[in-house]
């Protein structure tokens, strides 16, 4: 592996272990401390391709996904007041959201490199997180796919509630899922600042 993509490589693996241990804690009614950790992880990847590249980028990403597969096993091992940390619909949710999401910001970042230097990682995070988000929720926790992991039961995600508690009416899931992605939404907005700073220094020194 190329040594000038290792932080890439260390900052990745670093959002992924944090995000997977951060994902535990509540806060509030529809989010968790790990909502807040894991959309860096587009700022690791759009980083990575402006000053790298599509394949390095990719590279990242990979580690990305294998490191989250560790974390996701140990989770089924230990087990919590409900059952194991991780369940198999978790796991399966959490490696293709992380897998899809991130790949296709890399698509979509290359494809906008050349146009305004926010266009590219905007666009690329918004898209992407979208996509993530409804992977994720989807696999996780709705009542369609309890096929995956019968023995689950996530009955308790699909109580019809108001949305985020004041909106129509929706399963608890959607709420979950809805917040997860404003967050992200929110982050990819000021995620703007630091990748411009960051990406400036890089390019100075790889020149």
């Amino acid at each position: 592996m190329n040594r000038s993509i290792l932080p890439g490589v260390i900052a990745m693996a670093a959002i992924v272990v944090a995000s997977n241990i951060l994902v535990q804690f509540l806060l509030g009614n529809w989010l968790t401390y790990g909502a807040f950790t894991y959309p860096l992880a587009f700022l690791v990847t759009d980083v990575m391709n402006r000053v790298y590249g599509v394949g390095p980028a990719r590279k990242v990403v990979f580690v990305g996904f294998v490191v989250g597969i560790i974390c996701s096993f140990i989770g089924t091992q230990i087990m919590g007041e409900f059952g194991p940390l991780v369940t198999l619909r978790i796991a399966i949710g959490s490696g293709l959201a992380f897998l899809t999401a991130q790949l296709l910001d890399v698509a979509i970042f290359n494809r906008l490199r050349e146009g305004l230097w926010w266009k590219a990682p905007l666009a690329s995070t918004l898209i992407g997180s979208s996509v993530d988000t409804a992977i994720f929720f989807t696999i996780a926790f709705s009542g369609a796919l309890t096929f995956i992991e019968p023995a689950n039961d996530v009955s308790w995600a699909g109580e019809m509630l108001p949305l985020l508690g004041a909106g129509p009416v929706a399963p608890l899931w959607v709420s979950l899922g809805f917040a997860d992605w404003l967050v992200k939404l929110s982050l990819a907005l000021i995620a703007l600042v630091p990748f411009r700073l960051i990406v400036g220094r890089m390019m100075a020194r790889v020149a």
